[in-house]
């Protein structure tokens, strides 16, 4: 059977939930005061989408077959990715044999070096590498998992991040991340205030539920140190994405001042195997977690997981659903997985991407067992009802 040949490549744009997760509507935990690189102005403190979050919207990327098939995948990056995807990316995608996803890769990356190398870019690269893989999926009929080296294990362990951990336990998890609320213009009170709910939820959830923070680039080197050692006290088991991105240097001292036994972890705004390398070759962090809607896919996912594995690291990917779910079960150092409570109150277990995806898996009792990724590729339809705005065409 002759291999079929890409015939169109289609973005499209959402807004209202799905990968933009962050767009919500109010009272939702996801945009309560939490700490943020913006926060040190009061205008923008009390929501993350006072400052334009959620300005970007999702973006869904479809590549179709000249025999039909269709293959999709969501990220976020809205109108600009879809720009990108329609007027540059499409290029190197229409008149190709599905099976040449790693020349795809690399031509759209250095096609886009002088202006991309990571962020909006790097989203638009990843929502079409996905599409691909699950293109490929569809044409072999074969879950994305089975075509990357096949599961490692039957079921998958996850904690939950969200505002609630203590009914995070009850739900089955290992464990439970909140988001860090203060800034460190409050000072020692706001590490107070933070340690009270810490302290509330270790004594809801016991002491072997694990329980983290994540910093999302808000806090200094000395700021994150003082957080990291009051809450060592109340068995906080690690500190995450304390500094800027880039700050390779501060997380490096950071892991070094921290008490011993806490785990230092980022990743999640980083992108590609040099970012990833950089990280790991400083000594920045005990694992790393990149999302793969934004780093640069999955095929450069597995090289990133490739080079963590050289440095005895494991990999746990931040959120992303299905696009990360099939790849952790096929990886020995990815041993647990995040889940995103998308609940408004973090109090029942609601697909990420709902209410873009149809068939879109969620852990039963903090587990998912391999059969639940058993369909062609990613193994999800979007929803009937979606509606969908292609902005560009080429």
């Amino acid at each position: 059977m002759a291999t079929p040949i890409i015939r169109q490549v289609r973005a499209h744009t959402v807004t209202g939930g799905g990968a933009d997760y962050h767009d919500q509507d109010d009272g939702h935990w996801i945009d309560d005061r939490i700490a943020t690189p913006m926060a040190k102005y009061p205008a923008y403190r009390d929501s993350r989408r006072d400052f334009g979050i959620n300005v970007l919207g999702t973006l869904v990327v479809e590549i179709e077959t000249d025999t039909g098939v269709t293959g999709f995948a969501v990220t976020t990056g809205g109108e600009p990715a879809a720009f990108i995807v329609e007027r540059h990316l499409a290029r190197f995608l229409e008149g190709r044999k599905v099976t040449e996803i790693e020349a795809i890769w690399d031509q759209m990356f250095n096609a886009t070096l002088y202006y991309g190398r990571r962020g909006l870019v790097l989203n638009a690269i990843s929502g079409v590498d996905l599409a691909l893989w699950d293109l490929l999926g569809q044409v072999r009929q074969e879950p994305v998992h089975a075509m990357i080296g096949g599961a490692v294990r039957d079921e998958q362990v996850f904690y939950a991040t969200g505002a609630r951990p203590d009914l995070a336990k009850g739900m089955g998890f290992i464990g439970g991340k909140m988001a860090w609320r203060h800034i460190e213009a409050e000072g020692a009170q706001g590490i107070r205030e933070e340690m009270e709910i810490l302290g509330r939820m270790r004594d809801a959830t016991g002491p072997d539920f694990w329980l983290m923070y994540d910093c999302w680039m808000s806090m200094s080197v000395d700021y994150a140190t003082r957080v990291a050692r009051a809450g060592h006290e109340l068995g906080l088991k690690w500190v995450e994405e304390c500094l800027p991105p880039d700050d390779f240097w501060g997380y490096a001292e950071l892991r070094r001042r921290v008490p011993q036994g806490m785990l230092v972890t980022t990743g999640e705004h980083e992108a590609t195997r040099w970012g990833f390398r950089m990280l790991l070759e400083m000594g920045c962090c005990d694992f790393i977690q990149p999302d793969v809607g934004w780093c640069g896919g999955l095929t450069e996912l597995l090289k990133i997981s490739a080079i963590a594995d050289s440095h005895g690291k494991m990999v746990v990917p931040h959120g992303s659903s299905v696009y990360s779910y099939h790849f952790v079960m096929t990886r020995q150092n990815s041993p647990f997985a995040e889940f995103l409570m998308m609940a408004p109150k973090a109090d029942e277990v609601v697909p990420m991407f709902s209410p873009m995806l149809e068939n879109e898996p969620v852990p039963q009792n903090g587990r998912l067992h391999i059969s639940a990724l058993d369909r062609p590729g990613f193994g999800v339809t979007l929803a009937p009802d979606l509606k969908l705005n292609r902005p560009y065409t080429h």
